[in-house]
């Protein structure tokens, strides 16, 4: 290969690393706004109904966090 070739692999290398950070944040970004939706959705549930899904109040965010309710 060319030292031309090998810059140009390298640019495109950095380019696509980048645009995989870039996705990474948007992914990340759409990930806690689906957890605060979810969280704002069963806040509102009473401690009855929380209890009928296993969980108590005070567990909610770990819950949802942790994907053990709410999906």
């Amino acid at each position: 290969m060319t030292a031309l070739a090998l810059a140009f692999k390298a640019r495109a290398s950095r380019f696509a690393e980048f645009g995989r950070y870039i996705s990474n944040i948007f992914a990340g970004l759409a990930e806690g706004q689906e957890i605060a939706r979810r969280y704002e959705e069963l806040s509102r549930l009473s401690d009855e109904a929380l209890a009928a899904r296993g969980i108590t109040r005070d567990e909610l965010p770990q819950a949802i966090v942790t994907g053990r309710i709410g999906r």
